[in-house]
């Protein structure tokens, strides 16, 4: 089956898990499936309209997931990081995912309709699996002869380009479960690229020292292969806010404290692009400046986002250089290495590369994405910079939310 154990999903589940289990523990909340890049040909390398005739494949490999419960060395490995308390490992131990939550169905467009349902605390971990799932099933059926060769030959290229002069500094990590072509191939790259780039020491946000390989968003590949395991928050923590918090406006402000209200310090890394940039920078005053360690860039053009975060911080009276910049957007290693030559020695850096790494075998990656659309009842939905990856089926609060907001709508 693919997927063997529940640590193999990325490390800011456990952190947004901690949280909704101390202060969000009776929410409700609904996903659905988004597949970005329905017209592709798979005998042509190109993704295709193929997902639906692999429904009941899919289902079992969900209904497997679901059997699984955290061994007492996983549980022991989540224990030794010093933001992960007690009381959320012990109910670990506990945990179960409910088949029940989940609901996948066939369309005849000849995409698939992916439903989660049911209290956050019992479906968050949902989303990175089932994506894992998705990719595997697909590619396996599609590509029953995959080209490693060539897998292998881009991934040599790359290294390459990493290890190239003036360098030694860049250092990039693993962000690439979701959407890896298959657990095998991904934790081949890891070994690759842990053996010729080195790996760094340390948790949370970033690594220290070692080499250019900083570590992997993915918990059991940290465990399986000693490499350190990153992440803190992703957009679905900051969306929920906006049914749980206090008032709309407020939503962004109450989830960066209910962030540090939790972790006091650790995991100090904001994610900034679920109402736009400028919505964020209103937002996130010298307060917040000085509470978290940085920001992180998920859409939108990042070298302009890159200059506007210095250039807040210098407004804020804030030495940019005492603060990290994450990049983390469809990043490829070209990409990568031009934002680290302009923004290098002005703060510090770190580089999230996902599909680029885990999928490039020369067949174009399903772009699929598992996003929270409802909390408690309510729609919830992110206005991103980059308009393609909002997702919301109420147009009437997309609209509210630009309004409270102050975000003009993309033409």
């Amino acid at each position: 089956m693919i997927i063997a154990s529940l640590l193999d999903t990325d490390l800011y589940k456990f952190t947004m898990m901690q949280v909704v289990l101390h202060q969000f523990p009776g929410a409700q909340v609904e996903y659905r499936f988004k597949c970005r890049n329905l017209d592709i040909d798979p005998q042509s390398g190109r993704a295709g309209r193929q997902l639906a005739a692999h429904v009941s494949e899919i289902r079992d490999e969900i209904r497997h997931l679901c059997s699984l419960h955290f061994q007492d060395a996983e549980l022991a490995y989540l224990r030794s990081m010093r933001f992960i308390k007690s009381d959320f490992v012990d109910f670990l131990g506990l945990f179960k995912l409910n088949e029940q939550c989940v609901t996948v169905s066939a369309l005849p467009s000849g995409d698939i309709d992916i439903v989660i349902k049911g209290p956050w605390l019992h479906t968050i971990l949902f989303e990175i699996p089932v994506l894992a799932i998705v990719n595997e099933v697909f590619f396996r059926n599609t590509q029953r002869l995959p080209d490693l060769l060539e897998g292998r030959r881009r991934l040599d290229v790359k290294i390459g380009q990493l290890q190239a002069e003036g360098l030694s500094d860049l250092k990039i990590a693993d962000y690439g479960t979701r959407r890896r072509f298959s657990k095998a191939w991904h934790e081949e790259v890891l070994r690759v690229l842990a053996a010729r780039l080195g790996s760094g020491q340390s948790s949370g946000e970033m690594s220290v020292g070692g080499g250019q390989l900083a570590g992997t968003s993915n918990v059991l590949y940290a465990v399986k292969l000693g490499l350190v395991p990153l992440g803190t928050m992703a957009h679905e923590y900051l969306q929920a806010c906006q049914a749980l918090g206090p008032r709309l406006r407020d939503s962004q402000t109450y989830a960066f404290e209910s962030w540090a209200k939790e972790y006091r310090g650790d995991l100090g890394i904001a994610l900034s692009d679920v109402y736009g940039m400028s919505a964020f920078l209103r937002d996130f005053d010298p307060y917040f400046c000085k509470l978290f360690d940085g920001a992180r860039h998920d859409s939108g053009d990042p070298f302009e986002w890159g200059e506007k975060m210095l250039s807040h911080y210098i407004r804020n009276r804030i030495d940019p250089r005492s603060k990290i910049l994450i990049f983390s957007d469809g990043l490829t290693v070209t990409r990568t290495i031009e934002l680290y030559q302009r923004f290098k020695g002005r703060c510090q850096l770190a580089f999230g590369i996902g599909t680029h790494l885990t999928n490039d075998l020369g067949y174009e990656p399903l772009q699929i994405v598992i996003k929270m659309v409802r909390c408690n009842g309510q729609p919830v939905a992110k206005l991103s910079d980059t308009p393609s990856k909002n997702m919301c089926d109420d147009e009437k609060y997309l609209a509210y939310l630009r309004q409270v907001f102050d975000i003009e709508q993309a033409p």
